[in-house]
């Protein structure tokens, strides 16, 4: 009996220490004494203005030994007053302990910086690193971004100059009220963050760009991945405006480039002259007019929109000579579309208006589709459209004879040009283009060369 229970109690003893030493095996983790591997040295940001952020970059951990491996310590240098905020797999936080990776595994790294502003018109450089200590071994990951210091306009009125000796970044909108002029110098550089406006109400907006000084507006995501993104911001809207200039600007990567609605009934001439201007890859207008407001353009290239070009919609005058109107966007949309009528369906009505002045000299309409040129209105008593097509290389489906249209209307002819879709418009001596202008008052193209007699069609003179 006593046997029995010594066998029973050793045996039980035995079962304990070896289920404990299968739980204790369960447990245990053979740890790696190698190190990390990382996606990327140095993590580059492009150039990021003070105060706004930027895009999240990102690199990864690797952990290429079968084992796992032990991370005692992730530390952001900088810590605290750092510029660099960082996450790991979901943790934030200047210093991360005791983080492991399983063999063969990874962990993605996400980094964003904000910049404060630093009182200079000079960019300036912030750089970083992320400490990874494994194994009693440190290992570096370097951080990088240019800044720029810049004036900032949230939901404020202008007028007077703007200086040009930094860029101006707009949120929400920068207004010009009522009776006020705001006059925006040669080489100013206006970045525009999302749906911003550039608002001119009853006043006066003058772009003053020169050759080679060109006045630019754009996004202000300055990453690469941003150059050729349509849609960043609004554009400029002109609402009821007194007289306005643009001459030699560049307006890329917003939503309508020039927007104008109405004008200040007490103009005589035009709402905007537009001169000397590339209006490119917005993601829908290029030049919107409506209800009643004029422009008059010279030697413009309006191209790649996401609907049109040019757009007239319940009248409106327009006045174009040596323009690049066109397509080779991925719109469906012909490049120009004309109407001077609008069906507003809220209010259960159409409304209809004159075009007292709608020319179309020495331009170009032409693109991917087989019809760039639509027209589209009413006619109706008290209701004027007083249309004159000349020296025009149209591309349409459908030939017009209205007296409008002269005989120097090239129809579906060949614009030629060396690389539409790099928005490179110059062309050799087999267009269309070469020699069949008729000679006007702009006797310089956009780019200042001297216009020959006969010019050529379009904005740019071969």
């Amino acid at each position: 009996m006593q046997m029995r229970f010594f066998i029973s109690s050793i045996f039980l003893c035995l079962l304990i220490i070896v289920g404990a030493s299968f739980s204790s095996c369960g447990k245990h983790i053979v740890l790696s004494k190698n190190h990390l591997s990382f996606s990327k040295d140095t993590v580059v940001f492009d150039t990021v203005f003070t105060s706004i952020g930027s895009t999240t970059q990102q690199f990864k951990i690797y952990n290429k030994d079968h084992k796992t491996i032990h991370i005692d310590e992730i530390e952001l240098m900088g810590g605290t007053s750092s510029k660099f905020y960082m996450n790991v797999d979901g943790l934030k936080g200047t210093k991360l302990t005791d983080i492991n990776i399983e063999g063969e595994d990874s962990l993605f790294v996400f980094v964003e910086v904000t910049l404060d502003p630093n009182g200079s018109n000079l960019p300036l450089i912030i750089e970083d690193s992320i400490r990874f200590r494994t194994n009693g071994m440190d290992q570096f990951v370097k951080l990088a971004v240019w800044g720029q210091d810049a004036y900032f306009h949230y939901k404020d009125l202008n007028e007077g100059t703007w200086p040009n000796d930094k860029p101006h970044v707009i949120y929400g909108y920068a207004a010009i009220d009522s009776a006020k002029t705001l006059n925006i110098s040669a080489g100013t550089h206006i970045h525009m963050h999302k749906n911003a406006i550039l608002y001119v109400y009853k006043s006066t907006l003058n772009i003053q760009g020169t050759l080679g000084n060109e006045v630019i507006i754009e996004g202000d995501r300055l990453e690469q991945d941003y150059q050729h993104i349509a849609g960043q911001f609004y554009g400029i809207y002109f609402h009821k405006a007194r007289p306005s200039t643009i001459d030699y600007a560049i307006i890329k990567n917003g939503t309508a480039g020039v927007h104008l609605y109405s004008e200040d009934p007490t103009n005589t001439g035009y709402t905007l002259t537009l001169t000397n201007t590339i209006i490119q890859n917005q993601a829908r207008y290029g030049v919107f007019i409506f209800a009643g407001a004029k422009v008059k353009a010279e030697n413009c290239i309006v191209a790649k929109n996401g609907t049109h070009a040019l757009f007239v919609l319940q009248g409106g005058d327009f006045n174009f000579n040596h323009c690049d109107l066109v397509g080779y966007g991925s719109s469906t949309n012909p490049a120009v579309g004309i109407s001077n009528y609008y069906n507003d369906y809220t209010a259960g009505q159409t409304n209809v208006s004159s075009i007292e002045e709608g020319k179309l000299y020495n331009c170009v309409v032409t693109g991917n589709l087989a019809t760039e040129f639509a027209m589209d209105t009413i006619q109706m008593s008290g209701v004027v459209l007083h249309f004159d097509f000349r020296n025009t290389l149209l591309r349409s489906e459908q030939i017009y004879t209205d007296s409008f249209y002269d005989a120097s209307v090239i129809w579906n002819g060949q614009a030629a040009f060396t690389d539409p879709s790099n928005l490179d418009f110059t062309f050799g001596a087999s267009s269309d283009l070469q020699g069949n202008g008729i000679t006007t008052s702009v006797v310089t193209d956009i780019l200042g060369n001297a216009r020959n007699n006969p010019p050529d069609i379009g904005a740019i003179e071969n």
